[in-house]
Order: structure tokens, then C-alpha cells, then sequence
């Protein structure tokens, strides 16, 4: 194996903590003043407890975006919002996840289709790909309580 560039450690450190203490989404936000009613959101968060938030603070820094905050239960989170920002870190860190590899390919996907234009622009063959491949990174992820939306209600949201 070739040396490795102090930037690539970097971003190996980074997709390690993002494969263990970490978490990728894609959320469906009410946008009631819109006339879908909704958005999509693209997550990226990283968790620590707060009184250990120094490497959350690390990872911010090397990365050049996302904000901290502290959760009333003592967890800090680093979380990257937004298609081009999850969009770019994914793309770094790819190459260095180990475990979370099949939801950032679903999320790296989703946000292909989408591409740069609305969702209220795309065809019905492509919201319904999109519809499945949020189940199917949902499926991929930790559960933790019920599940807002299954495969049928995310199909009927994005138009079907």
C-alpha cells in the first residue's frame, strides 16, 4: 500500500467515526406553506457525548461545514444539511467507509436523480425510484422506535 497523504488520514478518521458513531438520512420536512406540503432533507450527523465534543469539533473544522449543537440528553451533533454539501462530503468519504457504504451509495444516488432540479419537476418513473430507494436506506439504518413512513406512504408523498 502507498503512503498515505495526511488529508487521506484525515478523511479515513472521519468515514470511521461516521461508520460507528454516526448516521445518514433522508428526511421528508413539512413545508406547509409549499404546495407539495414538503421537502426532502439530506442529513449527515455525527453524535458524541457533549462532555467529549472536542473530536466533533475536529471533524467541523476539517470538513469547513456543518454546525455543533448540544442535545438536552447530553449528546452533542455535528450534522451536514443540504444536497451539495452532503453531496461533497459523501463523495470524500466514500472511498473510507466501511460499514455505511450501502446508504451512502442510495443517498449519492437519490441525490443523481434529483440532480439540480425540483422533485416536482422530475418524471413519474424517477420520484417512484427515488420513493423506494428512501425506503430501502431506511431499511439500511438503525430503528429506533416506529417508522414514520414505509414504502407505500413515501410513494403516495412524492406523487403516486
Amino acid at each position: 500500500m502507498g503512503r498515505q497523504t495526511k488529508n487521506q488520514v484525515n478523511w479515513a478518521y472521519i468515514a470511521g467515526f461516521l461508520d460507528g458513531d454516526g448516521s445518514l438520512m433522508v428526511q421528508i420536512k413539512n413545508r406547509r406553506k409549499t404546495r407539495k406540503g414538503w421537502r426532502l432533507m439530506f442529513t449527515i450527523c455525527f453524535y458524541q457525548d457533549s462532555r467529549h465534543k472536542k473530536p466533533l469539533e475536529w471533524i467541523r473544522k476539517k470538513i469547513g461545514i456543518g454546525y455543533l449543537s448540544e442535545r438536552s440528553d447530553g449528546i452533542a451533533e455535528l450534522r451536514i444539511n443540504g444536497f451539495n454539501a452532503v453531496r461533497k462530503t459523501l463523495t470524500a468519504l466514500r472511498p473510507y467507509v466501511k460499514f455505511k457504504s450501502v446508504q451512502i451509495r442510495i443517498i449519492l444516488k437519490i441525490l443523481s436523480l434529483i440532480g439540480d432540479k425540483k422533485i416536482a419537476q422530475l418524471n413519474k418513473k424517477t420520484r417512484l425510484k427515488i420513493a423506494d430507494l428512501i425506503s430501502d436506506l431506511r431499511n439500511q439504518n438503525y430503528k429506533s422506535g416506529r417508522r414514520k413512513f414505509n414504502k407505500i406512504s413515501l410513494r403516495k408523498i412524492l406523487g403516486f
